[in-house]
């Protein structure tokens, strides 16, 4: 039994006027006044009030105590929610003895669900907040650590150090035992794996601000590993910048992301069936929606201040490799993808990433001019960045695309599969960009991967919507360049009549044959 303490009788009080409210709410929408329907229903009303508060007992719902993560708190309200909807369910449906409207039972049990779980989310994000409130305390320990560790140990010494002040830098062996009480010893394992235990200047953070970076001396250290996700790190693209600022050229950066294909493959492992999909329905509206809509943008990032935000895997390397960095190896452990990256430059300071669900893509034009592309998105922000990255861990299928890229969305996939994405570039058309017909306009990446007679021939040439790849329908790369070649050598002799042929071939093929591009 629940011990009635202060907080559990506030949830209690608070879970009864929810429940309550849902219910005035449906017996408004039915079509009658509530002088009619209130009296008719009070007394039932409160058995189904009984039997939502009794539901809760078993799983523990108002309970507080050994919660810590927000699934904690979300499950038993699911659970016990499904209970009350199943024993309702028996009642009303099963011996068909209470001829009571569905649409008033079941409505109130989903609207009341709803309500739970902003009310135990705004809990769990309050009762977070307040333990992260004190940023000092966190920076005094980690400072008493440091101190305590120069004590027991010599500090490793530069051969011309860039810093002249004394400060705590060890190889990785001597954060061994903090890295594995607070992380895993398979993750202490991957970051051995990518440095130097026994000679690298490393140091290990463990920090959501780059507040805690900015403090480390640029030049003391060539390895920096932060044991918190990136999820709960407000400002990433600062907080990486910090980093790269901190490190040599060839420097290594370690730290981890719990990412969006993680999150949903947990949620679907750890919900009973029936439950898990509507639970990952509130997950997507809330971590994945309201943060990208103006209009819940604010309340979002009011309710969680930033932490434990989605996150796909193409947007945390994308945002590193914006920020000056190359990943060089990854490994999911225990649930959380774990990266070791490269710095390899400075970042690039983009100030106007394409985030929203119109892009504007930069792609080769006419006589070597950048044009700016336009389309709906169907990658994950940041997408951009890591063009090589997945080229070189994937290289190219049959029709030039490449394999399993993890960049495009399950929407994008939906979207290029019918043209949906392709519809801004119509603008292009307009303003003169592309024409009808031409060979399709390449990011720099893919126009480094063409014969230089061929990016030369290119050039001399506008781009177009219909490319003669669904004319030919060519498999490979080199095929490609084939078709390119020959659409562009006969357009040098006849440009209507080849465009003219070339359009009505890939409207059969696309129209007729319902061929794709992959």
């Amino acid at each position: 039994m629940l011990s009635l303490n202060r907080k559990v009788i506030l949830f209690y009080f608070a879970d009864i006027l929810l429940v309550t409210a849902s219910f005035l709410i449906f017996i408004w929408i039915k079509p009658a006044s509530l002088r009619i329907y209130l009296p008719h229903y009070i007394q039932p009303f409160l058995v189904f009030l009984g039997v939502w508060l009794a539901a809760s007992i078993p799983s523990k719902k108002y309970s507080y105590q050994g919660k810590n993560s927000l699934i904690d708190f979300i499950n038993p309200v699911l659970i016990s929610n499904l209970i009350a909807f199943g024993i309702c369910t028996i009642m009303i449906v099963g011996f068909n003895r209470f001829q009571y409207s569905r649409l008033i039972v079941f409505g109130t049990i989903g609207l009341a669900a709803f309500f739970e779980v902003i009310l135990f989310s705004l809990y769990y994000y309050y009762r977070k907040l307040n333990r992260n409130s004190d940023n000092s305390e966190a920076l005094t320990e980690y400072l008493e650590q440091m101190e305590k560790l120069a004590e027991e140990v010599s500090t490793f010494k530069l051969a011309e150090p860039e810093y002249t002040e004394q400060f705590p830098v060890f190889t990785l062996n001597n954060y061994k035992n903090q890295i594995i009480s607070e992380i895993s010893e398979p993750a202490y394992d991957f970051i051995r794996t990518h440095v130097d235990s026994m000679h690298n200047r490393t140091i290990v953070l463990s920090t959501t601000t780059k507040f805690n970076v900015e403090a480390v001396p640029p030049g003391v250290s060539n390895v920096i590993v932060n044991l918190k996700s990136i999820n709960d790190i407000k400002r990433i693209n600062k907080f990486f910048e910090a980093v790269n600022s901190k490190l040599p050229v060839g420097g290594v950066y370690i730290n981890c992301v719990i990412t969006n294909e993680i999150r949903k493959s947990r949620i679907l492992r750890i919900y009973p069936w029936g439950i898990k999909n509507i639970a990952y329905l509130f997950y997507f509206i809330f971590k994945r929606i309201f943060p990208k809509m103006p209009v819940f943008k604010k309340f979002y990032f009011f309710m969680t201040n930033g932490y434990g935000r989605a996150m796909s895997k193409a947007e945390a390397f994308g945002r590193l490799y914006s920020c000056g960095f190359e990943i060089v190896a990854e490994k999911t452990i225990n649930d959380i993808q774990f990266f070791a990256a490269r710095k390899i430059g400075k970042p690039a300071y983009d100030m106007n990433p394409t985030y929203g669900p119109l892009i504007s893509l930069k792609r080769m034009g006419k006589n070597g001019k950048i044009i700016h592309v336009y389309k709906f998105r169907t990658m994950h922000p940041y997408s951009e960045y890591i063009q090589q990255y997945v080229f070189d861990k994937n290289s190219l299928q049959q029709g030039g695309k490449f394999k399993n890229d993890f960049r495009i969305s399950t929407t994008g996939r939906i979207m290029r599969k019918l043209w949906i994405d392709e519809l801004p570039m119509l603008f292009n058309l307009v303003t003169g960009d592309l024409k009808l017909v031409g060979v399709r306009p390449l990011s720099m990446h893919y126009f480094n991967l063409y014969t230089r007679e061929l990016r030369e021939l290119r050039t001399k040439y506008r781009p177009g919507l219909i490319p003669p790849f669904y004319a030919d329908m060519p498999e490979t790369l080199d095929e490609i360049m084939a078709s390119e070649t020959r659409y562009l050598e006969a357009y040098a002799r006849h440009p209507f009549r080849t465009d003219f042929r070339y359009f009505w071939k890939a409207v059969n093929n696309i129209v007729i044959k319902r061929k794709r591009s992959g």
